[in-house]
């Protein structure tokens, strides 16, 4: 298909009227949808589902930017791209909120039930659900939505419950009484990665519990002395020679009266505090281990929701902290609390709802995780087959904590979540676990708990593409996915699991490459938080500057693995940058009216502006796609801003007004022609940054095909480059230059016309300058303007040398020679060290024998440059001394 190129363009940069319905366009061309009889080499993303708990933020805007960059380069390079979107059902976080809003209306989930209580959560999921996809549709994400999952539909579900019974069977999961976290607000289990510690103030209370033969006291310290009407044991280190004595023997425990031992284990540390310690095991992980090692009983002293129970006798009833200060007052009372220290210590916090995290004795359903550790750790040996992690600093983050792994609890006392698939029998009390229930489920009850929401989040990769059915078609093309991409924060939660799942059930890593990224903070470099009110809605960000404003900020803005300081001015200067990006478009396109695209002709004799600018392109294509494949998106960024602002708006624009509004047909045909073929690939490499602002301009452009989201990617045209004639232009833009920071210099505005003398260092040079004498006559407005070699500095004047050329103002009664010999002997220091600087690298036996030729002889050409150019300096500097 051949367009013909209207000039539609509004006078004025306006993102938000750009962006109007263009989303709605892409979707209704189906231009995102993945093609799987295309042919095509495959490359999948799946996207890391958001939770279905409120807004996406500016860590979900960065996150998935990145992810569009990618499916957008990749389909445009060929591939056959599947960006796969979903979301989470997000078990704890989800029902927390919907509990929240049913208070709101003075009901509980308890008062609806659990059938009424799922319903009315998926009547949440479907309205936060629609209200993601909106915000998708804003960031302009092109996602495939005709295979949209959520990590509780009906697939997903059948693939959770195979993993829970495969893994079951292997001995891998297992039921059993245990120390886990318990959030006592939403009164479910913790995995160790959902519990926050923080710094708070405490106290150590220091307590004498009596020996029951009544022969004395034995002192210890505990920070929750709630706890303490728990205690089944005292215990000493078995070598500490202060209570050798006393091991065997018993205490009485202070107001429950209960006689407990005294018991020797090495777990206690001789050292610390007095080298005594109570043991409860139904309160502390420590303790528990320590009480299975002496056969110690467990007693539970506390609630689920953190008030104290039955075995707290008096303090029934009481929530555990008014407990604390009860039991502390009547122990000192008692005499038996003797001492009380202030003391900072680190507790644990819920994640999802902020309460202190009580270790708490629950019988839970584990995973067993070091079989599966194992295995991960010995895939990342295979250099063929492990993930890559970039930056690969990461790799050795997720490698310690495999190291180190425990147990993952993986039951939650929830509604909302896939319920684990066991069946208790009502009589035997036999566990029967399957994808179905029993036969006779008249006589099963089902576990009523529901499985940690990362279960079915490990699964994501696979589960998504039709796993368990491994012949399902789109599993065997798209799976193992190409790239993963998340932040730093999530390494543990979510891709050591997916990654040690992927193994486990398909034999193989989930994705090839995973991509770190950091997090947002604010400009002075805070977390966003509520609390500091420093938090950014992507949204408002692209109401007022636009979606590729937002995007080429956040994609630009750091290396991989950093952090992103989020700031108004910088998306303000991208927009700056969109608004000279469209300007220079309508420029162009005002100046190919008419035009098609069997029109574009770069057969023409080229002017050396031409030449420059399509070299400048070619090796602009090959940096961003280099740099891309590396997932350097700042670099990127920053290629594309030089070649876009400086090198075609500044200078290539500008000198294609020549030809264009001169009489030469052909000249202007090969301009046109250039200015088509530079701005539609320049299009193209910006457009996964910007894809809106790049898709407007180019369906104004002369082009083929529907939409440049399809459009090919850019290659490097070898008939194209012309480094000599580069090398011309840059001899003509540094002696322009030159001349406007003379003028500037003594203020001599550029419509003035001044004398202008180059010396040409040969004849070479001076026919090249001879051949473009209208550029330095357009752009140095010289009166007259004076060729040649070996010209001698015109008595008094302002001079500059440039790379192959000499250069004189005479600035009559402007000029200043002692303030023009101290410019020129800052000029002189500055080649001197450009010179010892190189000259460093060329003594360097190392660097010359290990770099490529090719950087050696370009660091030797640069040698000769300096040289010469400090030569140049020196010898004027001289002149102008002996005038």
């Amino acid at each position: 298909m051949t367009e013909q190129q209207t000039t539609s363009m509004p006078t004025k940069y306006d993102p938000q009227s750009i962006e109007q319905g263009r989303y709605e366009w892409w979707l209704k061309g189906e231009f995102f949808k993945a093609q799987p009889e295309s042919g095509k080499e495959p490359y999948s993303i799946v996207i890391p589902p958001p939770n279905v708990t409120g807004k996406l933020h500016l860590g979900h805007a960065w996150d998935t930017t990145l992810q569009d960059i990618l499916i957008r380069m990749k389909r445009m390079q060929g591939y056959d791209a599947l960006w796969l979107p979903g979301m989470d059902h997000a078990g704890i976080a989800t029902q927390a909120k919907v509990e929240a809003k049913l208070r709101e209306e003075g009901i509980t989930r308890y008062d609806l039930g659990r059938e009424k209580f799922v319903e009315k959560t998926w009547e949440w999921k479907e309205e936060y659900a629609g209200h993601i996809r909106q915000q998708w549709a804003k960031m302009g994400l092109a996602l495939d939505y005709s295979r949209e999952r959520f990590t509780l539909d009906s697939g997903l579900s059948d693939a959770v419950k195979e993993v829970f019974v495969k893994l079951y069977e292997k001995d891998l999961i297992y039921r059993g009484e245990y120390i886990i976290n318990w959030d006592p607000a939403t009164k479910t289990a913790l995995s160790d990665i959902e519990v926050i510690y923080k710094d708070i103030p405490g106290a150590f209370y220091h307590f004498k519990y009596p020996l029951t033969e009544g022969t004395g006291t034995i002192e210890i310290a505990t920070t929750r002395p709630e706890t303490m009407l728990g205690d089944t044991a005292i215990a000493v280190h078995p070598k500490d020679e202060r209570y050798q004595h006393l091991i065997g023997k018993t205490v009485t425990l202070p107001i429950v009266g209960r006689e407990i031992p005294i018991i020797a284990d090495e777990y206690v540390e001789m050292e610390f505090g007095t080298g005594v310690v109570k043991i409860t095991p139904a309160h502390d992980p420590n303790d528990f281990e320590v009480g299975n090692r002496h056969d110690l009983p467990r007693i539970l002293v506390m609630n689920e929701d953190g008030s104290m129970n039955d075995n707290a006798g008096k303090y029934k009833g009481m929530d555990r902290f008014e407990c604390r200060k009860a039991i502390v007052k009547d122990l000192q009372d008692m005499g038996v609390c003797f001492k009380i220290e202030d003391h900072m210590h680190s507790v644990g916090h819920s994640e999802r709802s902020g309460a202190v995290v009580e270790p708490y004795l629950s019988t839970q359903w584990f995973v067993k995780m070091q079989p599966l550790a194992d295995a991960s750790l010995e895939l990342q040996k295979d250099e063929e087959g492990k993930v890559n992690f970039v930056p690969s600093r990461f790799e050795n983050t997720y490698s310690r904590w495999m190291e180190n792994i425990r147990d993952w609890c993986i039951s939650r006392q929830l509604w909302w979540g896939h319920r684990i698939p066991a069946w208790y029998h009502k009589e035997t009390g036999e566990i029967y676990v399957g994808t179905d229930a029993p036969a006779d489920a008249e006589n099963w009850n089902q576990d009523t708990d529901v499985l940690d929401t990362w279960f079915s989040s490990a699964l994501w990769p696979f589960s998504t593409m039709g796993w368990p059915d491994e012949a399902n078609e789109e599993f065997k093309r798209y799976y193992p996915t190409s790239t993963l991409v998340t932040g730093y924060d999530i390494i543990f939660f979510w891709v050591s699991r997916m990654i040690f799942q992927g193994i486990e059930f398909t034999g193989t890593r989930p994705f090839e490459d995973v991509l770190i990224h950091g997090l947002v903070r604010d400009e002075q470099g805070r977390k966003m938080s509520k609390s500091l009110g420093n938090g950014v809605d992507p949204m408002d960000v692209i109401e007022k500057y636009g979606a590729d404003s937002l995007r080429y900020f956040l994609a630009t803005g750091s290396s991989p693995g950093q952090d992103l300081r989020y700031s108004n001015e910088k998306v303000e200067a991208v927009w700056n940058f969109s608004n000279k990006i469209w300007n220079a478009s309508r420029f162009a396109l005002m100046n190919m009216e008419g035009m098609t695209y069997d029109e574009i002709d770069l057969t023409g004799k080229k002017s050396v502006a031409d030449q420059w600018i399509l070299t400048r392109l070619n090796e602009t294509i090959e940096q961003v796609t280099t740099l891309a494949e590396k997932f350097e998106f700042g670099e990127v960024g920053r290629q594309l801003y030089n070649f876009i602002w400086d090198d075609f708006c500044d200078w290539y624009i500008e000198m294609a007004k020549l030809p264009l509004y001169g009489e030469d047909e052909a000249a202007k045909k090969t301009t046109r022609s250039v200015l088509a073929y530079v701005l539609d690939n320049t299009m193209r490499l910006l457009h996964p940054f910007m894809p809106f602002i790049t898709e407007e301009i180019w369906q104004n452009l002369p082009h083929e095909g529907e939409s440049i989201t399809v459009a090919a990617w850019p290659t490097v045209d070898e008939t194209l480059t012309s480094q000599a004639q580069s090398n011309n232009m840059k001899l003509l833009m540094d002696i322009i230059r030159a001349v406007r920071n003379i003028r500037a210099e003594v203020q001599t505005p550029m419509s003035k016309k001044v004398p202008l003398y180059v010396s040409a260092k040969d004849a070479a040079t001076l026919a090249v300058l001879e051949d473009n004498k209208a550029y330095l006559e357009k752009f140095c407005n010289p009166e007259p303007l004076t060729l040649g070699e070996g010209i001698e500095a015109p008595g008094q004047c302002m001079s500059a040398v440039v790379s192959g050329a000499e250069l004189f103002l005479p600035l009559e009664g402007l000029i200043d020679v002692a303030a023009e010999i101290e410019r020129l002997s800052h000029e002189l220091e500055k080649w001197d060290k450009e010179v010892k600087r190189v000259q460093g690298k060329l003594n360097n036996e190392r660097f010359v024998s290990k770099a490529p030729d090719d950087v050696v002889a370009a660091e030797r050409a640069k040698e000769a440059d300096y040289i010469e150019k400090y030569a140049t300096v020196e010898k004027r500097i001289n002149e102008l001394k002996n005038m």
